[in-house]
Order: C-alpha cells, then sequence, then structure tokens
C-alpha cells in the first residue's frame, strides 16, 4: 500500500509542480474572478488527463511495472484509486468550466470584459481557436459518460460480465478527451517540461486505449489449455481445477496468479496459482464460490472444457531477508500458499515457517490434505476453524510465535483482516517493508 500512496501523490505532485513552472501563477493576478477561473480550468484538466492516461496504461497490464509497484494486483489498486482521482478531479474541472457560465446566465456574475475582436489568429493557432466550441461539447458529454462508467465499475454488485464489457469503452471515452485536450490545451504549455509530459502521457494512453478496443490486453501471455481435472469441496465451496496447456508457458513462481477464462462471454477472472511449476504443462487453480459465476463452475465447468490462461503475474513470491516466515491466510487467501508448499515439499530443507489457515466453512477432506502438505514441506500449520477457536486475532499470532520480530509475514486473504493484522504487528515494532500482502480485488 505505501507504494500505491507514493506513486499516486507523486504523480501528481509532480504535475503540480510543473503546472505551476509553466503557468507562472502569481497570487495577485487573482484579484479579478475570470483569470482564476481559467488557471483552474487548465489546472484542473491537466490533473485529469494525467490520471486517466496513467490509470489506462495500467489497465493493459504492463508486466516492466510489476516489480515497481510490487505486483500486478498493486498495479490495478493503483488504477482504481487514479479512476476515483480521475473521477473527482473532473468532476472540479467540469465545475470550473460550467458553474460560471450558469452564473452568467442568471445575472449573478458579472462576465469577463470583452477586449475587442482582435486580429485573427493565422494557420494552426487559428484553426485550434475555431474548434474551442467542438472540443468543450465533446469533453462535455466525454466526462458525462466517463463519469458513469467509472461509478458503475465502482459498484461491487455491478455484475462482473457488464463490468468487463462496459468498463473497455472508457478507452474510447479516453480518445475523445485527448482530442479535447490537445485542442483546448494551452498553446504556451507544449514547449514546457510539462508540455513534455502530458505529450508523452497521451501518446502512452492512446496507444494502451488501441490496445483494449483491439481486445489485445495480455495476448501476447495468453496460452491454450483444457480442463484436466475438477475436484470439488463442498463444505468450503472450494473447486480446483486442474489444466493442461496446449502451448508454451514461461513457468510460475508460488504465490503467482494468473487470469482464466473458461466463458468467453463473462471474460478472465484473476485467480491464485495453486501448483507449483514442474515443467510439465500443467498447472491447478483453487476457486472460491464466492459471486454468481464461481458459484456456477462446479456445475458448468467439465474435463476437457477450452480455458484461456494469461500469465503469470505478481509479486507475492516469498522472498525476504529474515530467518523465518509466518503465513497466514485466510479463506480461498490459502491457494498461493498451497503452491509455496508443494515447492517446499520436493526439497529436504528444514523451514522456519508458521502457516494460519483460517476458515468460517471447514472442510475436513480439504484440511486432511492441507496438513499432509504441510507435514511434507516441514512447516508447523495453525488452523483456526471460526465456530470452534473463534477468529483469529494479532495478539494471538504475537503469543503463538514469540520471535514473530525476526519474520517477514505474509497475508492473503480478506483486506479488512490484513489491514488489521499489518497495523497491529507495525504498531508493536514490524518493519512495515517485512509485511507482503496481496491485494487481490481488481475492482
Amino acid at each position: 500500500m505505501q507504494r500505491i500512496r507514493l506513486a499516486f501523490v507523486t504523480l501528481f505532485v509532480i504535475v503540480t509542480l510543473l503546472w505551476l513552472t509553466t503557468a507562472g501563477v502569481v497570487p495577485g493576478d487573482y484579484s479579478r474572478f475570470w483569470p482564476l477561473r481559467a488557471d483552474m480550468v487548465h489546472y484542473s484538466g491537466v490533473l485529469s488527463i494525467t490520471a486517466m492516461s496513467v490509470a489506462i496504461y495500467l489497465a493493459i497490464r504492463p508486466q516492466w511495472l510489476e516489480r515497481l509497484l510490487g505486483g500486478l494486483d498493486k498495479g490495478y489498486r493503483l488504477h482504481k484509486w487514479l479512476g476515483i482521482g480521475a473521477l473527482v478531479v473532473s468532476t472540479v474541472h467540469w465545475g470550473w468550466a460550467q458553474i460560471p457560465k450558469w452564473l452568467v446566465k442568471f445575472g449573478w456574475l458579472a462576465g469577463p470584459a470583452r477586449r475587442g475582436a482582435g486580429r485573427a489568429e493565422d494557420g494552426l493557432l487559428g484553426w485550434l481557436h475555431a474548434q474551442r466550441g467542438f472540443a468543450e461539447d465533446i469533453g462535455e458529454w466525454a466526462f458525462y459518460l466517463a463519469a458513469l462508467l467509472i461509478v458503475l465499475a465502482l459498484i461491487k454488485q455491478f455484475p462482473y460480465r457488464w463490468f468487463f464489457k462496459t468498463h473497455r469503452w472508457l478507452a474510447l471515452v479516453y480518445l475523445v478527451l485527448v482530442v479535447h485536450s490537445l485542442l483546448l490545451m494551452p498553446p504556451a504549455y507544449w514547449s514546457s517540461p510539462l508540455g513534455v509530459v502530458i505529450a508523452s502521457l497521451l501518446i502512452g494512453g492512446t496507444l494502451a486505449a488501441c490496445v483494449s478496443l483491439l481486445r489485445q490486453v495480455g495476448r501476447a501471455h495468453q496460452v491454450i489449455g483444457r480442463v484436466d481435472g475438477l475436484s470439488y469441496h463442498p463444505d468450503n465451496q472450494v473447486l480446483r481445477v486442474d489444466v493442461a496447456l496446449e502451448g508454451p508457458w514461461p513457468g510460475h513462481k508460488p504465490g503467482q496468479f494468473a487470469f482464466a477464462s473458461f466463458d468467453q462471454q463473462e471474460g478472465p477472472h484473476p485467480f491464485s496459482l495453486s501448483s507449483a511449476w514442474q515443467n510439465d504443462g500443467k498447472l491447478s487453480f483453487s476457486i472460491k464460490g464466492l459471486g454468481d459465476y464461481t458459484r456456477r463452475l462446479p456445475q458448468t465447468l467439465h474435463n476437457g472444457d477450452a480455458v484461456t490462461v494469461e500469465g503469470p503475474y505478481g509479486c507475492f513470491d516469498f522472498r525476504g531477508h529474515k530467518p523465518g516466515q509466518i503465513w497466514v491466510a485466510g479463506g480461498i487467501g490459502i491457494a498461493p500458499f498451497i503452491s509455496r508448499l508443494q515447492t517446499l515439499a520436493s526439497s529436504d530443507k528444514n523451514n522456519n515457517i508458521d502457516l494460519f489457515y483460517c476458515t468460517s466453512a471447514p472442510d475436513q477432506r480439504f484440511i486432511a490434505q492441507l496438513q499432509a502438505l504441510a507435514g511434507s514441506a516441514r512447516i508447523r500449520l495453525h488452523i483456526q476453524v471460526a465456530a470452534e477457536h473463534g477468529r483469529l486475532t494479532p495478539s494471538q499470532v504475537r503469543q503463538v510465535i514469540p520471535d514473530w520480530r525476526q519474520r517477514d509475514v505474509w497475508f492473503c486473504g480478506p483486506a479488512s483482516f490484513g489491514s488489521e493484522l499489518r497495523q497491529d504487528l507495525i504498531a508493536h515494532g514490524l518493519p512495515a517493508g517485512d509485511f507482503h500482502q496481496e491485494l487481490f480485488n481488481m475492482r
């Protein structure tokens, strides 16, 4: 989360400083309303298109940014907050542009002083000036549509399959806003460092929008496969799906995830890889029935069905600099740890690792398999069944593991539980960089 906040704040601070330098803002200039309004329209517009450009670039899943941001899950969280930031700032931009016009229309605000027609601009500047009305109109309607699509994306009750289809429309809306920005950006901006940054963002965002509209997101990392085995645990509603790949797979590390498309109409869903890579063309997912789509999979999915797998992604890779680790899994958050356990089971190394598996829906067959795997991997397993032992608390973790400060902590599970655990351990002396959490929420 620290990297996400740092990236978010740094982006806006850098663009703000560049704008202040370019615009040459002087406080005394704002003794009148209209100069202030002009600068605020330009400033909020620059922030809006910056946030949207970076957000849409992150949406095409650039792997080179994964390590920098700490994983694709972190990149998508940044994408989400940039979308929210763009919505807020673009609303401010719309307000500065529209509300003063209404106030003048109703006679509640004096219009700007007219300085005469002046000499008409020639060439490109003249053409740009002539397009202002068109640019303002398309920008206003693009804002309305973008606001609607962003709000829909934030509503968790909005079905994923419709979110997947409608969210792509934002790429087209973005291209309209690129035209809006090109036509209305003050000409003086383009010859400044701010102009160079904005031009780079617009180029990157435009390329990303085209990739999205052409449905090429992640295409280079996709492999076709077939369902090769199904095992359902009804008590905890977890379906294990084995996949036999029919194309080259680069291999994955324990803790990584991939996008799997079992239904082209539904689109790709991210699932943790719950099997270690054996270079045999096979991998597995453990899927919890959390929504309508995943709850239907045990009935709709069959051996031999086609599946498209894209990845691998993620930096939840169990790298640490301390002599021991603590793993905490909540519910289906156990999936990445299963993959790591399989890797450890194939070695003869003794491991100073404690795994807490917390579940409110225990499946005895699943737990027995987990216990056997933990024994083979030579790690200590703690089963926390909510109905029997209560909910796991941070104080319990600290009591069970006296040397917890000398461990790296890896958490995968409900975000609220992870946040509580993280805050408690950091408050009691764990360095923030030693707590690793999978933010497995792509919306």
